[in-house]
């Protein structure tokens, strides 16, 4: 079903949808300025908040759209249930970490965790799905697997964060691929069913008097409430790019939201980018522009064999 108000010319379609997604991608990208403008309260409680909240701004946006239906579904079936506790779970401990790291000066690592997360999601897809990698993409991720260890012995540990963002946010997408929700429907149950856990956090909190809410003034409160616009506002745009644009140039710009971290770790907090950061950083990259290129090129030898199929069956 399309709104009756929007337009029905493909190419006027196509560029709302890349506005959409440069939008979604540049938000997500710049996501880390927010959470510093509420760093006085700690982690978990803007975790609580962007919990409660995005319900709420989920439930205000679904409700527009008329999803009653779809909810009404998810709500009786078990199975999509459980998976969605499962994945409101992964998504939680990825916010926690996220916002953890924002606030501990630390955004150059979340860069890295998701500069890393699309070759963890196809090693996730390899061990857990038995898909199969092509050869560029064994070489790609061996590469940032390359950089990864290269990294670990100079600094003498792991990039602890950077993993738990990669892998924690790779887990959640492969719960989410094998089940038949879509973006805005399943955070709102994942969130829902997070909320009683936030509720109580706070409640808890507050009682013992160590919360920010409600004692640091209107401003630091509309800004925790604002953490589930934060949320909602990415995930629309995104779920409009996702609708009008080719799943490769989705893929593509995947790597605009790292990139713009990287430049606010490097340039605006300067955080400290050594010689081994650069040499974890290009292995990493060499691996996405070869991968990416490689999937790039996969995809158009697909579109040839479907177009010269089509027609011999018509």
């Amino acid at each position: 079903m399309t709104d009756s108000g929007g337009s029905s010319d493909p190419r006027d379609v196509a560029r709302k949808a890349l506005l959409a997604g440069l939008g979604a991608y540049s938000f997500w990208g710049l996501v880390p300025l927010y959470f510093k403008l509420v760093a006085v309260a700690g982690a978990d409680e803007i975790i609580a908040h962007r919990v409660i909240w995005s319900v709420a701004f989920l439930a205000l946006v679904i409700g527009l759209r008329k999803r009653g239906s779809v909810l009404r579904h998810i709500a009786i079936s078990r199975r999509v249930a459980l998976a969605l506790l499962l994945s409101g779970a992964l998504v939680a401990a990825n916010w926690m970490v996220f916002v953890y790291a924002v606030n501990s000066g630390r955004v150059l690592s979340t860069s890295l965790g998701y500069f890393i997360n699309p070759l963890v999601s196809v090693l996730l897809g390899t061990v857990v799905l038995r898909e199969r990698m092509f050869g560029a993409q064994v070489v790609a991720v061996l590469l940032a697997a390359a950089g990864t260890l290269y990294l670990t012995v100079q600094v003498g540990q792991p990039p602890w964060l950077a993993l738990a963002l990669a892998f924690s946010f790779g887990l959640y997408g492969l719960v989410r691929k094998m089940t038949d929700v879509g973006p805005m429907v399943g955070l709102f149950w994942e969130t829902l069913m997070m909320m009683p856990v936030a509720l109580l956090w706070l409640i808890w909190n507050a009682r013992h008097g160590e919360i920010v809410f409600g004692d640091f003034g209107l401003a630091q409160n509309l800004l925790l409430i604002g953490t589930g616009l934060v949320t909602v506002i990415p995930l629309v745009l995104f779920a409009t790019a996702a609708r009008g644009l080719p799943l490769i140039t989705v893929g593509l710009m995947q790597y605009l939201a790292p990139s713009i971290s990287f430049c606010l770790a490097v340039f605006l907090f300067r955080e400290p980018f050594t010689f081994d950061h650069a040499v974890a950083f290009g292995a990493i990259w060499t691996a996405l522009a070869l991968y990416t290129g490689a999937s790039w090129q996969r995809n158009r030898q697909q579109r040839r064999i479907m177009a010269k199929v089509m027609p011999a069956n018509k």
